[in-house]
């Protein structure tokens, strides 16, 4: 028989916990086979779902803003009163501070995409092309992760006339700016970069979206502080957690996901968008034409829709409720004061418990 490194840790652990509710359900399953006779839903494998530090991953302005808010001191105690006191901020200040932060992607998008022009041998012209791209106020949505197939990086791409007339429409215009990197031995995962990148050297195109390599800490930071709506397609169950679209919370960005991972139990109609039936499909690909379907659906009459409707001061009321309640409920909740507390309580106080009971023995 084979020898099984995962069998192997789970008999020598105390306890075992899966990162994300759905990933315990999951995991349960998994490992049917080391719990002979026992229901699945008392196979002993908990979670504790992921969280962020948010202290790492808010741009100055958030921090002034929660400051204002919250206290400066707000993640070195309880977050109990974060939800109550972040509501308290206006519709004003909330869509100033999002003016702000698109300003400043669009600007660091143009100088990281010039760079990257330039170092590849670039004409001139089309370096200096690039330093007027994007407009910091048309609505940005980011998508930016490792390629690998389970992750339907172009999902977005299913139907490229289709997402080209979304971009282009002149009075709700929309920018997309890709970032990510395949495993070099991994081919399809080199093949789905590819296909962005012909989709990208189109004219009609070229204004609209972006595709920044060298994906790193520093590029995740500037994108998850300044986009709009982050965009996450995995094919449900595979994504274990999923952090990337957590931290987007403390920045005012919302989160479209495929209800997998982390979002499977975040999401609530008020705080952002939700792709698919919450069921596993396995590998059928239909699927793929169907979710695409539902992404654009989503896209075109929800959230381009709310991101232009505007009041007489000029403020999309409904994307800033959602902005605000995105941030109250969900910053605390996924954040790592959870996490370490969740950990805390129910795995490393046991643990320890057990311990000294083993050694007074």
């Amino acid at each position: 028989s084979s020898f099984n490194m995962a069998y192997l840790a789970i008999r020598g652990s105390g306890a075992v916990n899966g990162v994300s509710r759905l990933h315990g359900v999951v995991s349960r399953e998994i490992f049917l086979p080391l719990f002979p006779h026992w229901p699945q839903d008392e196979i002993p494998v908990g979670h504790v779902t992921n969280g962020v530090h948010m202290p790492s991953w808010d741009s100055a302005p958030s921090d002034d803003l929660w400051t204002e808010a919250c206290g400066k001191d707000r993640w070195l105690r309880t977050t109990e009163t974060l939800e109550q006191d972040i509501r308290s901020v206006s519709d004003t200040r909330l869509w100033q501070f999002h003016i702000a932060a698109s300003k400043s992607l669009v600007e660091y998008a143009r100088e990281r995409l010039s760079r990257q022009l330039a170092s590849s041998g670039a004409s001139p012209d089309e370096v200096d092309r690039v330093k007027h791209v994007f407009d910091s106020n048309a609505l940005t949505l980011g998508f930016a992760r490792r390629f690998a197939t389970y992750k339907r990086p172009n999902l977005l791409l299913h139907d490229p006339e289709r997402l080209l007339r979304l971009l282009t429409n002149p009075e709700r215009p929309v920018q997309l700016i890709i970032a990510g990197k395949a495993h070099p031995a991994d081919q399809a995962g080199q093949a789905l970069i590819q296909e962005w990148s012909h989709f990208i050297q189109r004219p009609d195109a070229r204004a609209h979206v972006i595709f920044l390599s060298d994906y790193d800490m520093l590029l995740t930071e500037h994108l998850v502080q300044g986009v709009d709506v982050w965009i996450n397609t995995p094919r449900r169950p595979w994504e274990a957690c999923g952090t990337s679209g957590m931290k987007v919370l403390v920045n005012g960005g919302i989160n479209l996901s495929v209800l997998d991972g982390w979002w499977a139990e975040a999401y609530t109609p008020e705080v952002g968008w939700a792709l698919g039936d919450g069921l596993e499909h396995g590998d059928d690909p239909a699927l793929d034409a169907i979710e695409a379907e539902g992404l654009y659906t989503l896209l075109e009459q929800y959230v381009i829709p709310e991101f232009y409707a505007r009041n007489n001061q000029g403020i999309p009321t409904a994307w800033v409720a959602r902005m605000r309640e995105s941030m109250a409920q969900l910053t605390p909740q996924f954040s790592a004061n959870r996490t370490v507390r969740e950990y805390t309580e129910s795995y490393y106080i046991p643990a320890a418990a057990v311990y000294n009971d083993r050694a007074v023995e």
